[in-house]
């Protein structure tokens, strides 16, 4: 594999589709990790590392509980692990927009082609018809993972080349929340009694997140409280003494708010509360050892059902 030296942690990570961040933590908290070194001292990841990672991330889109996951790979036979797909050669990204306006996206599918078309031309009416027939016709999860994300992962990264388009991602970002906002408010009447909290880190703004996961999780009847943007520890303590949840998921974007300290500062309940930490600016080796890193959505959901005990 790769002349021998084996795969880094960024290949591996593009060819599951996760964040390297997130295969990181598995090897941390699950002893499913890279068995080779390069020259250089580095890990790799051979072989059967790579397939043993892929079992465990398709158990969990399954919905395994990733603990339970990560134990039923390391246990798998060689035999009875998945066949590892050809390396996979990056591609062109095709571009779409309208009004001289290009955008690049790499899910391109009809669908992500003509979200991004209503996006780029700020056709509001048109992104919210898309949104709502996206979620009617696929659900949240679906919609989420393979059109939603990849259009605002596109709009995010022209952003970073030319400091752009910030109103195009306003208008979409909040298109999408009253969209995962509504789903969530329309939901059926939870069969939980202890609820999931759901808040952004102390001064992060970007909510988006949390609103996916709340509305994937009311769709399963599953109480939801969401915090929103901003949420200062003090008062999010406050609300986990309060409510009582079953799971608390604090979601940062960005390094200037992913300070995991305070985590280790909020109530652990009685019952026991799951706290659950989503995004990328969570320095994931600092993390307390009580919280649980989750890097996907799917993965989010299957700690969810964790903490009810659900297998």
């Amino acid at each position: 594999m790769d002349g021998g030296v084996g795969l880094s942690v960024g290949a591996v990570a593009r060819r599951l589709g996760v964040a390297p961040s997130t295969l990181r933590t598995w090897g941390r908290r699950y002893g499913i990790g890279p068995s080779r070194h390069s020259a250089g001292g580095h890990r790799r990841y051979d072989t059967t590392d790579v397939a043993r990672l892929q079992l465990m991330n398709q158990l969990i889109l399954d919905g395994t509980p990733p603990e339970e996951a990560a134990r039923k790979a390391l246990a798998a036979a060689p035999e009875d692990l998945p066949a590892q797909p050809p390396p996979q050669q990056p591609e062109p990204r095709p571009a779409w927009g309208s009004g001289g306006q290009r955008l690049a996206v790499t899910e391109s599918t009809p669908a992500t082609r003509a979200l991004a078309r209503a996006a780029m031309g700020m056709d509001a009416v048109t992104m919210q018809r898309l949104i709502d027939e996206a979620l009617r016709r696929d659900g949240v999860v679906q919609a989420w993972q393979e059109l939603f994300a990849p259009v605002l992962i596109g709009i995010g990264e022209r952003h970073a080349e030319t400091g752009a388009i910030v109103e195009i991602e306003h208008l979409l970002s909040g298109t999408l929340l009253s969209a995962l906002a509504r789903e969530v408010a329309t939901a059926g009447p939870p069969i939980t009694a202890r609820p999931v909290v759901l808040a952004c880190a102390a001064e992060e703004q970007h909510s988006l997140p949390v609103y996916a996961l709340a509305a994937s999780l009311a769709a399963e009847r599953i109480a939801v409280r969401v915090l929103g943007a901003r949420m200062p520890y003090e008062a999010l303590a406050a609300a986990i003494r309060h409510l009582g949840p079953a799971a608390v998921f604090v979601w940062s974007q960005t390094p200037d708010t992913g300070d995991p300290a305070p985590l280790a500062g909020l109530p652990g309940g009685r019952p026991r509360v799951r706290l659950l930490a989503g995004g990328p600016g969570w320095a994931d080796d600092r993390l307390p050892e009580r919280v649980h890193r989750v890097g996907t959505l799917p993965e989010a959901i299957a700690e969810v059902h964790a903490a009810y005990g659900h297998a």
